[in-house]
């Protein structure tokens, strides 16, 4: 996709679905610094929504909250895919995470960021 690093940000999403959410948030936000202005937004989102679980991973519930949000709110408005990523998948996989939060209900897992071939 022009203007995107793709095989970085597959990398940085390899990461983020093995658990490795500030790795991932390094190499997504590296993706991002170097993306065109199209793709600013979304990828800024997916670095927030990585950030989001590394604050989950050390009890930083609250912080999560915080950062998910805007992690959702800059990934609503782009196209159904970049680079192979599944965006609808990936925004219906966090609407379910904020509406568990809103209702005090734990996932016990992340979510899955799904990439086609």
């Amino acid at each position: 996709m022009k203007g995107v690093n793709c095989e970085e940000l597959r990398r940085g999403i390899e990461l983020f679905n093995r658990g490795e959410f500030f790795e991932a948030h390094e190499v997504l936000e590296d993706v991002w610094r170097a993306a065109s202005l199209d793709h600013k937004k979304f990828l800024q989102g997916i670095v927030q929504l990585a950030v989001a679980f590394h604050h989950r991973s050390t009890g930083n519930l609250v912080g999560m909250r915080s950062v998910m949000e805007r992690g959702i709110k800059n990934i609503t408005d782009h196209p159904t895919d970049c680079c192979g990523l599944q965006v609808s998948k990936l925004k219906k996989s966090f609407a379910k995470w904020r509406e568990a939060m809103d209702n005090g209900a734990e996932f016990t897992e992340a979510p899955h960021i799904n990439l086609r071939d």
